[in-house]
């Protein structure tokens, strides 16, 4: 009991979270992996939005920068798609879970 009181305290996993595997993965995915993908998820924005600026500086000065920023908009573009495809295909499998574990999304 001791080393699960522990457990509670360090990483903040409650009884809601360890009642079965669909609500663990459910907290799982609530505590974890949906933060992990805003934050790449922002680090896409933040590519595309940097990509925009060398773009239009790029149109005044050199043509390399020009081009150098079409290609931050659209690995910037890619990572934010690739990341919107990860958060649903996550949504879909805690659905096909059931409400159990979708509860604490």
């Amino acid at each position: 009991m001791g080393g699960d009181s522990f457990l509670v305290a360090a990483v903040g996993v409650s009884d809601r979270c360890t009642a079965s595997a669909k609500a663990f993965a459910g907290c799982l995915s609530g505590a974890i992996i949906n933060p992990l993908l805003a934050l790449i998820f922002a680090a896409g924005l933040l590519v595309f939005v940097w990509g925009v600026v060398e773009f239009m500086w790029g149109m005044s000065t050199e043509a390399g920068k020009k081009d150098e920023g079409k290609q931050h908009m659209l690995w910037g573009l890619v990572g934010m798609f690739v990341m919107v495809a990860a958060y649903a295909i996550i949504k879909i499998i805690a659905s096909t879970l059931g409400p159990e574990a979708t509860k604490y999304l």
